[in-house]
């Protein structure tokens, strides 16, 4: 039978890559070349302590992505992993960072940015200097760039920064209050548009509703109650969702240490991944090996069922079958194409293993109202 392609009438929004990370560093340490360096020590801590049992199965391509392409987004930033400094010692790092951005375009990463303060009365004078600082001795931003907000507890914190921004400059809001949990409709409208993701921030999150540190942890609960809130408000706009990070870094020598640290990044980046953030953020260069020997894991490790179910939800022209004892129709093969598409853009998969389907195909249209 031949197959049916079919139209869909708005695209979704995986169809655009999206990076499954972002690394955070502060302004002071961003030179140029910075991406690179942190995948060099990537491979490093992998020579020195690579025999982990998540990282076996996919140690080659891991290494591989890590001499290609070691940080899909970065973040200079200006805010917590930088801190509060005097008035000429941020300047000149505004700067100085931008002339780094500036010299560097050809061998930045697909997605880059800054953290600016929050635009609260204590921080707003000087975060507006910053981005003017930046934004003025950058010129023309590269592709991708973006201005992450942090701890908006008012829209009008939104329309600020809008309104400190050149054209249609997107920005990214940081979700790490109950107050902007409280808010995030209006948060978005005041956005007008220009939101590409909303990060969630954990540890303020948890601080501010009173959990002691012993308990803060990316599988709290309350993250969950808060991740959830968020996809259902947000995503449905076409604005990303990231997750936060895992503050247990793998450092130092002590191989069981650095192991342990990784084991615990796995498991947030699998529960992240299970909850559909497909984001979320790196502080240290060794998470680099966790973060694609868990995401890639994740995706080849569901490879072969989910070739076979879209294999023959296509086969059957995009209409409701089943694939042993799992049932598919349009909802789950737009998932199936969803898996696909973020597993190809990330490199977990190869165009060759796409189960009767071009990568054309998989950004193209399917399973929409049409012939």
């Amino acid at each position: 039978m031949q197959k049916r392609i079919l139209a869909i009438r708005e695209p979704l929004p995986s169809a655009a890559r999206e990076p499954v990370h972002v690394v955070y560093g502060g302004a002071h340490l961003y030179a140029p070349g910075s991406a690179a360096k942190l995948g060099r020590i990537a491979l490093k801590t992998l020579e020195l302590f690579g025999e982990f049992p998540e990282l076996a199965p996919v140690r080659d391509q891991v290494m591989e992505k890590l001499r290609r392409e070691p940080v899909e987004d970065q973040r200079i930033d200006f805010e917590d992993g930088y801190g509060y400094r005097s008035a000429a010692e941020e300047d000149g790092h505004a700067i100085a960072a931008a002339r780094a951005v500036a010299d560097s375009r050809d061998t930045l990463p697909p997605f880059c940015g800054i953290r600016i303060k929050p635009l609260t009365a204590a921080s707003c004078a000087r975060a507006a200097r910053t981005l003017e600082l930046f934004l003025t001795h950058l010129g023309d931003p590269p592709p991708n760039f973006v201005v992450t907000l942090p701890k908006v507890t008012v829209p009008e914190q939104v329309e600020a920064l809008l309104a400190l921004l050149p054209g249609q400059m997107r920005i990214e809001v940081m979700i790490e209050t109950p107050q902007s949990l409280g808010c995030l409709n209006e948060i978005a409208a005041a956005g007008a548009g220009r939101i590409a993701a909303a990060h969630f921030g954990a540890y303020d999150y948890t601080a501010a509703l009173g959990i002691s540190a012993a308990d803060q942890d990316m599988l709290h609960p309350a993250c969950d109650l808060a991740r959830g809130r968020m996809q259902a408000a947000l995503v449905p706009l076409g604005i990303r969702v990231s997750d936060g990070a895992t503050n247990v870094l793998p450092a130092g020598t002590d191989g069981e240490a650095v192991h342990e640290a990784w084991r615990i990044h796995t498991r947030h980046i699998r529960h992240s991944l299970r909850n559909g953030f497909y984001q979320s953020w790196d502080l240290h260069p060794a998470q680099l090996v966790s973060r694609y020997a868990a995401v890639y894991g994740y995706f080849r490790g569901s490879l072969p069922q989910a070739s076979e179910r879209l294999r023959n939800f296509l086969d059957r022209a995009a209409q409701a079958t089943r694939s042993g004892q799992v049932f598919d129709d349009k909802a789950t093969g737009e998932g199936l194409l969803n898996f696909f598409r973020r597993a190809l853009n990330c490199g977990a998969i190869e165009e060759s293993e796409l189960p009767g389907i071009s990568r054309a195909g998989l950004h193209g249209d399917l399973f929409g109202a049409g012939a």
